[in-house]
């Protein structure tokens, strides 16, 4: 539920910024990467400071003041004026990436802490799913309350924070640590741990520890393709306008159709690596076959430039992101297969700052190169983004050939 608020919240600005560019502010393509670029800015910061926060508060805490964070500022973007032109959108996108940093950490701990390792890929595409829930809402109900002419835009930014607000109560209300939650019973508890290193020490690990480790490397690479992610949320809108002339509503079909098939492949991305395990399979060799197949449906998406139909630019971008849900599943799940659960949020935080720093670089590489050359910089924007995949995973074998489990002191359990 949180995760799909999170991404209602960060895909608005996705589905309505060709509207606000060219109806209602008049933003530059550059303008708009600073607006991008501001909240990938936060997002990098607050990853590293949110991760370790929530390994040292807890989930229960740290959760909550992240969607409080996060709600505030996604509905503070209503109170921004024409006077205050792009630099306002950045100072709340600003706010919305600190508070929004925190959810993956969150859900990262939070399926270390109630799952063994053999359902975490599969429960990871869960949750990870609502990030396309997210995107596909955002453009259904945006039409709805957003004239072409980009009138009533405030509304759709205003529109989330009563469902905030309910998730809080009921988080509040039912999350405990399973040790500790009063509704469990002995045997399922003694499912949870069945895989799992015993840990005797619960203080956080410290940050020098955590980078000296090859592993803490080799998971920041697996987020490199964070930078592929961000540019189809925020500018997916924005290629279909300028190739294909979309407007408001007509971006809504080819973007639920998008994120809909990213849906798919968020849940049957984790399925299978958590079948392979089942079936016996190693852990390292379950996750990185399900990547590498990943990457290899994603590399079409380089053609996704190369067509006058806009239906089929659209289908192979819905399976590169597809793709790329599939291996976020199992990316993500990487960090608590490794890490000892009191560092997972500090690695998962690490690891998204350094996605989001790569996703900085590209907006604004970007930005220039529209505003210079037109909608044909997008064919090397997608060009990167369907080869990149196989770079990573070659650098994860380098690093990470067996995936070795560390122990509390993040030592390798032999």
């Amino acid at each position: 539920m949180a995760t799909t608020i999170n991404y209602v919240d960060r895909s608005i600005l996705g589905v309505l910024g060709p509207t606000l560019r060219d109806h209602v502010f008049n933003w530059t393509n550059q303008q708009y990467a600073f607006i991008s670029m501001s909240f990938k800015v936060a997002y990098a910061l607050g990853m590293l400071a949110m991760g370790g926060v929530i390994d040292r508060v807890g989930n229960r805490l740290g959760y909550t003041l992240s969607i409080g964070i996060w709600s505030l500022f996604g509905m503070l973007h209503a109170a921004i004026t024409r006077s205050m032109g792009w630099i306002g959108f950045a100072a709340v996108r600003f706010g919305l990436g600190w508070g929004e940093s925190g959810n993956f950490p969150a859900c990262i701990k939070t399926v270390a802490e109630w799952f063994p390792k053999k359902e975490r890929a599969f429960v990871t595409g869960l949750f990870n799913a609502g990030t396309n829930v997210g995107a596909v809402i955002a453009p259904l109900f945006v039409p709805l309350i957003v004239k072409p002419s980009g009138e009533n835009w405030q509304f759709a930014f205003l529109a989330t924070g009563a469902f905030s607000a309910f998730w809080v109560f009921l988080w509040l209300r039912t999350y405990a640590k399973p040790e500790v939650h009063p509704r469990l019973s002995k045997a399922e508890l003694d499912y949870i741990l069945s895989d799992s290193t015993p840990e005797v020490k619960t203080e956080r690990l410290p940050w020098h520890k955590i980078l000296l480790v090859k592993e803490t490397w080799g998971f920041a690479a697996t987020r490199l393709p964070d930078a592929v992610w961000y540019f189809y949320l925020f500018w997916g809108g924005f290629f279909l306008r300028d190739r294909f002339g979309l407007e408001l509503r007509g971006l809504a079909l080819p973007l639920i159709i998008i994120y809909v098939f990213a849906d798919t492949g968020s849940i049957a991305g984790g399925w299978f690596s958590s079948h392979l395990i089942k079936k016996g399979w190693p852990v390292y060799k379950a996750r990185k076959t399900a990547m590498l197949i990943c990457a290899l449906l994603i590399l079409p998406v380089t053609m996704a430039t190369r067509t006058d139909n806009q239906w089929i630019s659209v289908a192979l971008i819905a399976l590169a992101a597809s793709g790329h849900q599939a291996w976020a599943a199992n990316m993500f799940t990487l960090a608590s297969d490794i890490f000892p659960k009191k560092a997972t949020a500090s690695v998962v935080g690490f690891g998204g700052m350094v996605g989001a720093t790569v996703g900085i670089i590209a907006d604004f590489t970007l930005g220039t190169v529209l505003d210079k050359s037109g909608p044909s910089g997008y064919f090397w924007a997608f060009l990167i983004a369907g080869s990149v995949y196989l770079i990573v995973l070659g650098v994860i074998q380098v690093l990470m050939p067996r995936m070795t489990p560390l122990d509390e002191n993040l030592k390798r359990v032999r």
